[in-house]
């Protein structure tokens, strides 16, 4: 099996918000792109930027003469329906050998059943879910979760090292879905216990700002305070780049792997029942980080 390095040709299926400048660094980096997206406007947007890049009608049609495809979509349904069960899915153009990649953030337990679906096709999957949001999917330094076979992401490495800073191998297929679910887990909890102080210690009298500034100092810095807090929350421009509605999916995601394996975990399943309130009470569009938003709302309630 040969590496996937330039200027071999990758099928790139989904330009959102985080596929987008992922596919830009592959573009970048000398990689051949096949694009497709249901957004007509987001394929044609890139072109603009990436001229190389070739639009195609379909799935289908984006893996015909490409060494492997990537998936950047909202969930495992929809990867699964491009890759093999949707009308001109990409299952009808692959050829035996291509290396499928799927970088959205994918149920775990369907994961590993696509894989045996692709294995029957002769095409190998390595879910290789990311984190670090749109700045570090801009410049390239995502933090890349596969599961796989090792020797399938080592010749998927220059594609990654292209996207990615970090590469970790987490185990089998389905492994990095269920990594990535459960750092959101821990991600969610941080920008909740976060939010909640600044909410008491704002009513307190307390400047956001400092706060924030302590919270890194001390004890209490997380993820959450060093790149959220005087970022996006303080300023209140909430503009993270990842929604509330994806949050609460990948919560969900943690949670159902918790209730297959069949472990009681409530601390999970209370944030799974706070964020999917919040995301409707904020709407699902609504940044993540407006969560600061809705703490506010329930401080208010309870008093």
């Amino acid at each position: 099996m040969t590496t996937l390095s330039p200027p071999a040709t990758i099928a790139f299926i989904g330009l959102g918000m985080m596929g987008r400048p992922m596919a830009s660094r592959l573009a970048e980096a000398g990689f051949k792109l096949r694009l497709y997206d249901l957004s007509q406007k987001a394929v044609s947007d890139f072109i603009c930027a990436h001229p190389m890049a070739l639009a195609t009608a379909s799935a289908k049609a984006a893996v015909q003469g490409a060494d492997a495809v990537i998936t950047m979509l909202p969930d495992g349904k929809i990867v699964r329906q491009a890759l093999i069960e949707g009308r001109d899915s990409a299952r009808e153009g692959m050829a035996a050998g291509m290396l499928a990649i799927d970088m959205s953030s994918s149920n775990p337990v369907d994961t590993q059943k696509l894989a045996r679906d692709l294995a029957a096709l002769g095409v190998a999957l390595l879910d290789a879910p990311v984190s670090g949001g749109v700045k570090r999917a801009i410049d390239g330094s995502l933090s890349i979760m596969v599961g796989g076979n090792a020797a399938d992401l080592e010749r998927a490495r220059p594609a990654f090292a292209a996207m990615g800073k970090t590469i970790t191998l987490c185990g089998p297929a389905g492994a990095g879905h269920a990594l990535k679910a459960l750092n959101n887990y821990l991600s969610a909890a941080g920008l909740v216990a976060m939010c909640e102080a600044l909410v008491v210690g704002e009513a307190f009298g307390l400047d956001p700002g400092t706060m924030v500034d302590v919270f890194n100092s001390s004890t209490g810095k997380s993820n959450a305070t060093e790149v959220k807090g005087r970022q996006f929350v303080v300023p209140r421009n909430f503009a993270a780049g990842f929604t509330t509605g994806l949050m609460a999916k990948d919560l969900r995601t943690a949670s159902e792997v918790a209730n297959h394996l069949q472990l009681n975990m409530p601390g999970l399943k209370q944030a799974v029942a706070y964020w999917a309130d919040a995301s409707g009470k904020l709407g699902g569009s609504a940044d993540h980080t407006e969560i600061f938003r809705y703490a506010e709302m329930l401080a208010e309630e309870e008093s």
